[in-house]
């Protein structure tokens, strides 16, 4: 019987999880509306030319601003700290939040990173603006996205990107290094999450 319920529940579990990713869907953001890239070197571009980073790239496919709020090196912890400041100072219509590879090198728990993420996507819903979730892989012999993503994504009902880094992280031809994209790279990511953004209807 506990079987049962387990397989039940873990079944559950996997619909909310798919729906999260592939049925959820945005508001439309008005044409005047900003998007604001929040996240680590991943989001800055660390390896990518001028001009080539994601947010840059997303902003010109979209024709719309996609604001670089992406600084090398950063925690979720350090993250946290400077994110409501962001959300005032620009005052998005969506935000994508990309976090959480610095802790994962560091050994910082994945129940520490997700309760700095939570706090995040609260803090946002709290004005009504809404957050696209893009999964990081976690630190292991092979790489896999770590659970915290999902988990959250089927908690706060958001829009979820998992499989787009750890695809491209797999590829060396779009690396510039172990763990950052060249011009390629970053192209391929910020088309990922337009075609993402179209489908969800939030463009």
């Amino acid at each position: 019987m506990k079987m049962k319920l387990f397989a039940v529940a873990a079944l559950i579990l996997m619909v909310i999880v798919v729906l999260s990713q592939h049925g959820h869907q945005l508001e439309p953001l008005s044409p005047e509306a900003k998007i604001l890239a929040f996240g680590d070197s991943l989001t800055e571009g660390v390896g990518a030319s001028e001009g080539a980073d994601y947010p840059q790239v997303l902003s010109t496919m979209l024709g719309r601003t996609v604001v670089n709020a992406g600084i090398s090196g950063e925690t979720t912890s350090e993250g946290l700290i400077r994110f409501e400041e962001q959300l005032d100072h620009w005052s998005p219509g969506l935000v994508l939040l990309l976090e959480g590879g610095n802790d994962f090198l560091r050994n910082v728990s994945e129940q520490k990173v997700k309760n700095n993420l939570k706090q995040m996507i609260e803090i946002a819903k709290a004005r009504n603006i809404e957050v696209v979730l893009i999964a990081v892989p976690q630190k292991s012999l092979w790489l896999a996205p770590s659970e915290i993503y999902a988990e959250l994504a089927a908690q706060f009902e958001l829009l979820l990107i998992e499989d787009i880094l750890l695809d491209l992280l797999k590829l060396p031809e779009v690396k510039s290094d172990s763990i950052h994209f060249n011009d390629e790279g970053y192209y391929r990511l910020a088309k990922h999450i337009e075609q993402r953004l179209v489908k969800a209807g939030a463009i």
